[in-house]
């Protein structure tokens, strides 16, 4: 099924002919229109913005950013659709539009998914075409507000066209211009060329204050002000000689002048004419206050922050840009707030976005004279001062983050957040604008590396330390594609017969060069990439595989899983999880899901729900590393947890430590107080183990037991029954 055939208005006869008298199909580019589709795209963020005309046949591009063809047939034009109305047309998503799903401009390139158009009415009435916004990604909503600046861009739009129009119709005689010109909203002036009043039409009356009696003989001067009056002689003078006037043909802005001897911005176009043996003038002036006053709001809009009324990205970008240009020696400050997520998980949005205004209001305090201080986007923050000098840039930066480490007050509410800062250099540390927000970026990330609340001066070494992260990245994809991946377990033992109860999935990687790799040589790194979940979904697979066989020898029997926090994150890990079961055919008692504290405490009003459903399965829940994050006794409340395991820093040194042996004396405590099981891990010694057995702990592993071990060496062991030794 094709494209549904587009819709034909009722009035396209006159709507056709009125197009063809604008003379706009064909014409050459125009500057004025390029500025404005670059001023959609960037304020409404979409990566392609048209002026688009609609002719009878196709859809001829006037202007446009993001799209490489001059025109498309109608039959497939979304503007043919949305000339039918003087209103904003709006498709969220394409795919879900019946008049569009089968279209070839969204089944292929552009691959339009959202399209937002304003036609463009003229003063008759009749819609010629439109300013449309397309999106490759559907958009859940469009404002009114964005429907409104979108209406005022398809104004400018319009204003221009309709002042191209008149100057054509300049050139095709001087009766049928007057004709048009009686009626034309726009002022309209003809003089001889010595610069007498010859035609003044009504719009000039309402623009000026004179009425046409007054000013026909009068010099066409008594509107120009002192302010380009002598270019104006100069030009005259210039046509009497037979030269041609420096701006015919041409449209300009100058300040016109009224008969109260107020000021106004004025759009002028001019053109002169033989007529026998003499020469007249005219001029088409628009005034443009209103459009000024439209142009700065939404230039505004389209390089200001609305939230901080800070400079954007867009704005920043152009601002580091040009200054490069100049070759100016500059220092960029690249910021991002520590602790900023709790905010909005804690209080939400809306208190978030108070703080980030009051982190605006600092920066800005702090900074008076930086050239510019913008919001690239959610908590980072970037300025730029003038100047390379490495110890003044750290002292901005040390001010910085003790200004934005001072407590918050917001109603009913004290808190507070940090900031962590990294620094690079103009031209010492890149040339180009790219380059130099990449060093800051990387100064930053060892900034936050080093314990948040710092700032960091860029190294070279660490563009190299990067592109060797980037390589390891690399080789932590092959590895899951080409099955490098493989899982040990480690018995889990039930201290009051010996005997294996469990065990845990630990993942190993086997590298071709530098062989098995442990995970502290490459979790951190594969837990921030994408390929996460999937490895996540992997390693749950196998070990469920493995365990199902496990507990047909031994009754009971359960494998833990470490869960990425990205499967965390994921809304699909309930599912997942059923997934996986339902393929092993492991039952979800045979299943026990490690989580991170810190984890639980990020993701808790997101992750409550999905926890009690595995629960509610059967499948358990455990804290790892119990002890060592900042997870607070509520959350034993709260999470449906079924165990905690003792971290083994805490085992490691039970004996000779009061502080640690008190920790895991607690911790114990705690889980028969809430009736959860507790297993203490990284147990080598026996003393170590006669601690926990003296103090009620049920289940242990660690070297003592056994070191992580193959799928193999396991069912091994268990055909050995391993006892205590």
């Amino acid at each position: 099924m094709g494209p549904v055939p587009f819709p034909i208005p009722s009035d396209e006869a006159l709507r056709a002919s009125t197009l063809a008298e604008y003379h706009v199909l064909e014409s050459p580019p125009e500057l004025e229109f390029d500025r404005l589709v670059q001023l959609a795209s960037r304020l409404f963020s979409v990566p392609i913005a048209l002026i688009s005309l609609v002719a009878s046949d196709r859809q001829v591009f006037k202007a446009r950013v993001g799209l490489d063809v001059c025109e498309t047939d109608r039959d497939v034009s979304f503007c043919a659709h949305a000339i039918l109305s003087d209103e904003v047309m709006v498709v969220p998503d394409a795919l879900e539009d019946p008049r569009f799903a089968a279209n070839p401009l969204v089944l292929g390139p552009p691959f339009i998914r959202f399209y937002a158009g304003k036609p463009l009415v003229t003063p008759g009435g009749q819609r010629l075409g439109t300013v449309c916004l397309i999106d490759t990604q559907p958009r859940a909503t469009f404002s009114q507000s964005e429907r409104d600046n979108l209406s005022d861009l398809a104004e400018l739009v319009m204003d221009r066209m309709e002042l191209l129009r008149l100057a054509h119709v300049r050139t095709v005689g001087q009766a049928r211009f007057e004709n048009i010109a009686v009626t034309s909203p726009d002022a309209i002036i003809c003089t001889t060329d010595v610069g007498a009043i010859t035609f003044w039409n009504h719009a000039a009356e309402r623009l000026f204050g004179y009425t046409a009696e007054e000013v026909t003989g009068r010099c066409g001067s008594l509107v120009v002000p002192d302010s380009w009056r002598a270019a104006y002689f100069e030009d005259l003078a210039r046509l009497r000689e037979g030269a041609a006037m420096s701006a015919a043909g041409q449209t300009i802005v100058r300040s016109g002048l009224r008969r109260d001897g107020s000021e106004f911005p004025a759009e002028i176009s001019l053109s002169s004419w033989r007529e026998g043996r003499a020469t007249s003038v005219g001029a088409i002036v628009r005034d443009i206050t209103e459009r000024r006053r439209n142009e700065d709001r939404l230039y505004r809009l389209a390089s200001l922050d609305a939230l901080t009324e800070l400079p954007n990205r867009a704005a920043w970008r152009a601002c580091i840009q040009d200054t490069l240009e100049q070759g100016t020696p500059v220092s960029v400050l690249l910021l991002d707030l520590d602790g900023f997520k709790e905010v909005n998980d804690t209080l939400g949005h809306s208190a978030g976005d108070q703080v980030l205004k009051m982190v605006a209001a600092r920066l800005k305090a702090e900074c008076p004279d930086a050239r510019m201080i913008a919001r690239l986007g959610g908590d980072e923050f970037v300025l730029l001062l003038t100047g390379d000098d490495r110890r003044g840039a750290s002292a901005v930066a040390g001010a910085l983050v003790r200004a934005l480490s001072r407590p918050y007050d917001l109603p009913g509410h004290a808190f507070e957040i940090g900031a962590s800062v990294g620094i690079a250099l103009y031209p010492a540390h890149g040339a180009r604008a790219e380059d130099l927000l990449g060093a800051a970026d990387l100064a930053l990330y060892r900034a936050k590396a080093a314990g948040k609340g710092r700032y960091v001066v860029f190294e070279r070494a660490f563009r190299e330390v990067a592109v060797a992260r980037r390589e390891f990245e690399r080789e932590l994809r092959r590895a899951f594609e080409q099955d490098q991946f493989a899982l040990l377990y480690q018995p889990q033992i039930d201290l009051r017969d010996g005997r294996i109860r469990g065990a845990e999935a630990l993942l190993r990687w086997q590298h071709p060069t530098r062989g098995l790799l442990s995970p502290v040589s490459f979790i951190d790194v594969l837990a921030q990439k994408p390929i996460a979940p999937a490895v996540g979904e992997w390693i749950m697979r196998t070990a469920c595989a493995q365990a199902r066989g496990w507990r047909e020898r031994v009754p009971g029997f359960r494998i833990g899983v470490n869960l990425f926090e990205a499967q965390v994150r994921s809304a699909q890990l309930r599912n997942v999880v059923e997934r996986v079961l339902g393929e092993t055919g492991l039952p979800p008692e045979g299943l026990e899901l490690e989580l991170l504290e810190n984890t639980m405490i990020r993701h808790d009003s997101a992750l409550l729900q999905v926890l009690q459903a595995l629960r509610a399965m059967g499948v358990g829940l455990a804290f790892d590393d119990y002890g060592t994050g900042f997870a607070s006794l509520s959350l034993l409340k709260r999470f449906p947890v079924s165990r905690l395991k003792i971290d083994r820093s805490f085992i490691r040194d039970v004996i000779s430590d009061p502080e640690d042996a008190a920790i895991v004396r607690a911790v114990i405590y705690l889980g028969r107080s809430f009736g959860l099981e507790v297993i203490a891990e990284g147990v080598e010694t026996k003393a170590q183990l006669d601690f926990l057995a003296a103090n009620q702990c049920t289940q242990a592993q660690g070297y003592l037991f056994g070191r992580p071990m193959t799928a193999q060496a396991f069912t091994s062991e268990l055909a050995r029954a391993a006892v205590l030794p």
